[in-house]
């Protein structure tokens, strides 16, 4: 008579793992109790050398029981075996058997007990490839094996990705509600009728004079070393800001504009830190009209801060509501004075940017003379990790369906946390 056994329970470190299943359907012959001994480990090939040797005679083995074991094998995998066959008992000469041996594992090889698959954090890759990672076609006029170039292949392959330009993307959807912000909502308030230019796809590739000198950066601060930048020469960085770009646009006459981009800083990967993340710079640059009644450089100084800081109370306000907000004094090398802006959300002080008043010889180098400006700067992902609650910094980079499904351009809703593991349907015999 016809039979369906099922016994897929192999031991490995205490955990049970279903590894295959094993249907015989015609028995021919008595087989004896249990094949292989409880607890004792068999490499595959030797498990199939040993079913050929013993039970060839009694056994018709299909082509894709071969096939199953043979890949068994080139996975290399020791299998602890509980009981790699029941006992089969009253049976006749008469009939014929076929053992199918067919995987219930992943298919991107569930058989690899590796200590990682019990992480809690995910993967730093966005894919379970394991080839190599591509560079950027952005940086293809450069040397990467260069030994001034500290170029990470896997940094190479993230240039160029713009994050922040994807439809409907966390990074995409705070991007734009800041952008609205200002072009609308602020402007709507304000006196003056210039609108902000918007920036978003400029190259992160500058040079090491927009990125540090041109800001007043010493040369010996430690932002330059290379263990803090990603040098693709001695003269040309991966940006460590947006920043970088605010004299080249100073000089070329816009008043009012936001940068956004992908930045580039060494630093080591946790769920808040990651070497590539988002900024967005925003500038604003007063003319004679706006500093109308102001009889001093000290009262040019305080209209400037209190536009400023008016502007970005009111940007909280949009993103956080109406939450508590302080200011606390700080230092950059390219405002003067400086601050950071801190909001108390979820029980705890939050930073949510720096700013300042532009440093007058920054204006100066522009050829703007002594017109005054404020600046400010905020990390994307800073922002959407507590707005929706994201957990995790490099979730931001996965590409995993149930993740991007979540978001809505426009809104913002609350993360849901899903398996770091495909989807899997399994199919469970008795």
């Amino acid at each position: 008579t016809d039979s369906s056994i099922s016994s897929g329970s192999f031991c490995n470190g205490g955990k049970e793992k279903t590894m295959m299943r094993r249907t015989v359907t015609a028995v021919p012959t008595y087989v004896s109790s249990t094949s292989i001994s409880s607890g004792r480990q068999y490499i595959v090939t030797r498990s199939l050398s040993y079913i050929q040797r013993q039970i060839s005679s009694k056994f018709s083995i299909t082509s894709s029981s071969l096939s199953s074991l043979y890949e068994l094998n080139q996975e290399k995998t020791v299998l602890r075996s509980k009981r790699c066959f029941s006992t089969i008992s009253s049976v006749t000469k008469s009939e014929h058997v076929k053992l199918t041996l067919s995987h219930m594992a992943y298919k991107n090889g569930m058989l690899r007990h590796q200590s990682n698959h019990f992480s809690t954090t995910p993967s730093l890759s966005s894919s379970s490839t394991s080839s190599d990672p591509i560079p950027s076609p952005l940086l293809s006029d450069y040397d990467l094996t260069h030994s001034e170039c500290n170029v990470s292949p896997t940094i190479a392959s993230r240039v160029g990705k713009n994050l922040h330009l994807l439809n409907a993307h966390p990074l995409n959807i705070i991007k734009q509600q800041i952008e609205c912000y200002w072009t609308e909502k602020h402007e709507v308030s304000s006196s003056s009728s210039k609108s902000f230019n918007i920036y978003d796809s400029f190259p992160p590739i500058v040079q090491t004079y927009s990125n540090f000198d041109s800001l007043l950066i010493p040369a010996d601060h430690v932002s330059r070393s290379k263990s803090d930048t990603y040098y693709l020469n001695k003269d040309v960085v991966l940006r460590t800001h947006t920043s970088a770009h605010q004299m080249e646009l100073l000089k070329s006459g816009v008043d009012r504009f936001l940068v956004t981009g992908d930045v580039y800083r060494r630093d080591e990967i946790d769920s808040s830190h990651y070497p590539v993340f988002h900024q967005m710079e925003g500038v604003k640059m007063f003319n004679e009209d706006e500093l109308f009644g102001c009889d001093s450089d000290d009262d040019v100084i305080r209209l400037v801060e209190q536009d400023l800081k008016k502007g970005l109370e009111g940007l909280a306000k949009e993103l956080f509501g109406d939450v508590e907000m302080r200011w606390v004094d700080a230092y950059f090398p390219f405002t003067d004075p400086s601050y950071e802006l801190e909001i108390f959300f979820g029980g705890e002080w939050l930073e949510v940017l720096g700013c300042g008043v532009i440093h007058r010889e920054i204006v100066e180098s522009s050829g703007r003379g002594k017109q005054p400006g404020w600046a400010f700067g905020l990390g994307l992902e800073r922002l959407a990790m507590v707005l929706f609650s994201i957990p995790d910094i490099r979730l931001f980079w996965s590409e995993d369906e149930r993740f991007h499904s979540q978001f809505r351009s426009g809104e913002i809703v609350t993360f849901e946390p899903y398996s770091k593991y495909p989807a899997c349907f399994k199919d469970i015999s008795f």
